[in-house]
């Protein structure tokens, strides 16, 4: 990367960027997007699963609700109200689409 006009620094031309976040269609891009849903998912009161790091549960005593993360989120659960909620949710902080049932 080649520092842009105006940004450069005498003596200083060969050090790096250090990023303060991070950019679409990096390495680092879907770690940083783990980051920020699994914070959202323990806000919300889920635990993640032990064997399975994407897979997020709810359970109360009247319902439970199971989130799964992949290259989509699947969402399944005992109480429709409850992941109607869940969807509100995730569209309120994300940008998504609901794609119906599975």
């Amino acid at each position: 990367m080649v520092q842009l006009e105006g940004f450069r620094v005498l003596g200083k031309e060969n050090l790096v960027y250090k990023l303060t976040k991070s950019l679409y269609g990096l390495k680092q891009a879907p770690r940083k997007w783990y980051l920020k849903i699994e914070y959202f998912m323990n806000r919300k009161g889920y635990k993640k699963c032990v064997m399975d790091q994407c897979c997020y549960t709810k359970d109360l005593c009247s319902f439970y609700i199971i989130l799964l993360l992949y290259d989509d989120i699947s969402v399944v659960g005992s109480n429709m109200d409850e992941i109607n909620k869940l969807k509100a949710q995730l569209s309120q902080e994300f940008e998504m689409n609901d794609l119906g049932v599975a």
